[in-house]
């Protein structure tokens, strides 16, 4: 710091003695003066200020972030406070709406395992093994917009949310190396039944092939046959297959309620550990 001021003062000095020697270079040479020496100043306070700790009132921030006292040490915001009481509200009013505390169970003798979001229903009869499996991830439909005129409804009369998963079915047989493999899914129009109507399905096959038994993952390699331009004959049959082996409208009217139990747990889960993090305890 000695050095630097006395560099300064030398400067000065030999301005001053040019200034003495031409006054039109004094004239000149003023103004290069006070930037050198400002600058010179500006150095020496930055440098001071880094040994004290503290900086510049220039370059101090003049805005710091409101945040709220926590032993975790993470960031929290006044939005993290407001964010954390509308999770307790929401979490509460979920909790009210929620018709099962636990999974409903299946007729027929369905066993169920669990793996998070992830659901396997499995089955034996008459020497065949039938495994469904299903994701609630994704699983509820958009909720599309009505005519202003169809929507003169109360919050009581609000539709329930209901999930709708795709499931492949499996059908093993004994001393067979492939399991028959069907894509079913729940055509958004097929999902409800008015009094009077004619029963119809309320699922549909959406792809049919041959899967190495066991394999998790679909081969793309197999032929897989897509129904949408399949013979309607072909088409039934295989409806009828699914319905022996007691995947029919009941099964699927059970799976939906069970999905949509899984599917409201799962949110209220996730919303708690939303909450918890937000709140980081």
């Amino acid at each position: 710091m000695l050095k630097s001021v006395s560099r300064a003062v030398q400067l000065a000095a030999r301005l001053s003695s040019r200034s003495s020697a031409s006054p039109a270079s004094a004239i000149s040479s003023a103004p290069r003066l006070s930037r050198t020496f400002s600058r010179s100043i500006w150095s020496l306070s930055g440098s001071s200020g880094a040994s004290s700790g503290s900086r510049p009132r220039l370059l101090t921030a003049t805005r710091a972030l409101p945040t709220l006292s926590c032993g975790c040490g993470s960031l929290h915001t006044e939005g993290d406070k407001a964010f954390g009481e509308f999770l307790t509200d929401e979490i509460k009013e979920e909790k009210k709406i929620q018709k099962n505390a636990s999974l409903p169970k299946m007729s027929g003798g369905w066993e169920l395992d669990l793996n998070g979001t992830e659901a396997k229903l499995t089955r034996s009869l008459a020497g065949e093994k039938v495994t469904i499996t299903f994701n609630v991830n994704n699983s509820i439909p958009p909720q599309l917009e009505e005519e202003p005129e169809q929507t003169q409804k109360g919050p009581e009369e609000e539709p329930d949310i209901v999930s709708t998963p795709n499931f492949v079915v499996e059908v093993t047989k004994q001393g067979t190396k492939s399991s028959l493999v069907f894509d079913c899914h729940f055509p958004e129009d097929e999902t409800s039944h008015g009094e009077g109507e004619e029963e119809s399905d309320i699922f549909s096959i959406r792809e049919v092939s041959f899967q190495p038994e066991g394999d998790t993952d679909w081969k793309e390699t197999s032929y897989t046959l897509n129904t949408d331009s399949l013979d309607w004959a072909l088409y039934d049959h295989l409806m009828d297959f699914l319905a022996d082996r007691g995947v029919d409208n009941t099964f699927a009217d059970e799976l939906m309620e069970m999905s949509t139990a899984l599917e409201h747990q799962e949110y209220i889960k996730f919303l708690e550990n939303l909450s918890t993090f937000v709140k980081c305890k």
